[in-house]
């Protein structure tokens, strides 16, 4: 698999705040990853990738970002967008914010309010949209911030900032979230610590003005990216395979223990540990799935794995429901009535709700198709085209994704991956 997604970002940033060389080896070299390192090459961090594919970072130090030159083309990714937007946040650096036509319709407003709160001034396009210009705060002002609503990239925007910020700057999280972040800080020298009160309650506390020291990082694969050949080989009859080099974390890899409760053969092999984070290669068989209830507790550890998770719930036997998924109408696209709209045309029994999808599968019989066939609309959306695409290899009519190209923003090497499965 191809190098995590959260994991190449953070490598990145905390490696251009460093004094002194960061090596990365795996990174993933999708369009978003790499939107962030020319961010980061424009506020002064020397970034370069030798011919052996690894990455060597020069950082400026904490609180030594320059000043950019232009605006910062994000392209699709708000990962990007969220995590630099705290970096700026607590340095004397004006900085625009531009994307794409699918990342301007994503409201950073969860991000604005608690940069906003530590001394950041903004000026963004209605609804808190970009482009967007910000002004950072030298001093920024510590603060205690309780998240409303579960957001790894919120979190994490608001800890970035606090690398700069003297003083505590302190995060609450009723519902844990991806923690590559605490993980990453600690790695790179931070003063970080974690309390876990009894109710689950995280409550996260940086001390800023932190020195950080380089290092020499291995990116795990990415379990987003895993998740798409799991559900393949789960739902094609005859299906044995095994996915090497799949991170672990178990705050992301709750897809793996719902397809699990589904009936699907997912067996764990050399379980390892690869640059601090859990690892295992995946064999996976072809099974006989039946439609759960998914508990909305584990929204926060698979929130991107949803799309394909609803393909798997349209080939299993049974009702499939899904609830608490809000946070899936502000991915890069509405991606419940974008799932609901596509499997539709695919063949599948699907009802929308106000936050999430209730199933009716097939039985493991393949998706019948439509009489106005199956094109279905991906709203440049790059898991939406991935899921589409897997759903169309256990559909009699097959599915025609209509626009593919944002399948590299994350995983450029997907459909020469599938192409050759399949061949196999």
């Amino acid at each position: 698999m191809p190098g995590d997604k959260s994991i190449s970002h953070r490598s990145i940033m905390l490696g251009a705040l460093a004094v002194g060389e960061t090596r990365v080896t795996g990174l993933l070299e999708g369009e978003d990853v790499l939107s962030t390192a020319a961010a980061m090459r424009a506020m002064g961090a020397t970034i370069t990738r030798e011919t052996d594919g690894t990455w060597s970072i020069h950082g400026v130090g904490v609180g030594g970002l320059l000043q950019p030159s232009q605006a910062l083309d994000m392209g699709n990714s708000g990962t990007s967008t969220r995590l630099l937007m705290g970096l700026v946040a607590a340095h004397a650096i004006t900085a625009t914010f531009v994307g794409d036509a699918s990342l301007s319709q994503r409201p950073m407003g969860r991000v604005i309010d608690p940069l906003a709160q530590m001394g950041a001034d903004f000026t963004a396009s209605p609804g808190g949209r970009l482009p967007l210009t910000m002004r950072g705060a030298a001093p920024a002002v510590p603060i205690e911030y309780r998240l409303p609503v579960a957001s790894a990239q919120v979190k994490s925007a608001i800890l970035l900032a606090g690398l700069n910020t003297p003083g505590i700057t302190t995060v609450i999280e009723p519902v844990p979230t991806r923690d590559h972040s605490e993980r990453m800080l600690r790695g790179f020298g931070a003063e970080l610590t974690v309390e876990v009160e009894r109710d689950g309650t995280r409550i996260i506390r940086l001390r800023g003005e932190a020195e950080f020291r380089p290092q020499r990082i291995v990116v795990p694969g990415d379990p987003s990216s895993a998740a798409f050949f799991v559900v393949a080989g789960l739902i094609v009859p005859g299906s044995d395979l095994v996915i090497e080099n799949v991170g672990l974390n178990p705050t992301r890899a709750a897809l793996f223990d719902v397809l699990r409760q589904m009936g699907g053969q997912i067996e764990e092999l050399d379980r390892r540990e690869v640059g601090g984070e859990p690892v295992a290669d995946l064999h996976v068989r072809h099974s006989a799935l039946t439609g759960i209830t998914v508990d909305p507790a584990v929204v926060p550890s698979m929130v991107d794995e949803f799309p394909i998770l609803f393909v798997a719930a349209a080939l299993a036997q049974g009702r499939t429901v899904t609830s608490g998924l809000e946070e899936l109408r502000v991915k890069e696209s509405d991606r419940i009535s974008a799932m609901r709209a596509a499997l539709a045309l695919a063949g599948a029994t699907v009802t929308e709700t106000e936050d999430g999808l209730i199933i009716d599968g097939t039985g493991g019989e393949p998706l019948p198709g439509t009489p106005q066939g199956a094109r279905v609309t991906t709203h440049l959306d790059h898991r939406i085209a991935m899921s589409l695409a897997v759903a169309g290899l256990a559909s009699r009519a097959g599915v025609e994704v209509d626009d593919t190209r944002p399948i590299a923003t994350s995983f450029p090497v997907f459909e020469g991956l599938l192409e050759g499965l399949v061949a196999a």
